[in-house]
């Protein structure tokens, strides 16, 4: 079947595979959650979880860039001491 250049298969296969990789999504996500909630059931913080997954998708170089804009910045509002690095 072909409507103008659209080629009705094609194109409901390429749906159905959307539709069915969505719903994977949507089981994967509540694996996740899943996992999440165990680990706060055994005392984890899971803020901090999130947070280190994150920093683990960074390579080494960005992690410290990033860290690195963190202290300054928060010296800077005066959320760290401020440190003369000739003194140290």
């Amino acid at each position: 079947m072909k409507t103008g250049n659209i080629a009705g298969e094609q194109l409901k296969s390429i749906i159905e595979r959307i539709e069915k990789l969505e719903e994977e999504k949507t089981a994967i996500a509540s694996d996740i959650k899943d996992v999440f909630l165990e680990a706060k059931g055994n005392g984890f913080d899971v803020k901090t979880l999130r947070t280190i997954i994150r920093l683990r998708k960074k390579d080494a170089a960005e992690r410290e860039e990033e860290e690195s804009l963190l202290d300054l910045y928060k010296r800077a509002l005066g959320m760290e001491p401020d440190f003369d690095e000739d003194a140290a």
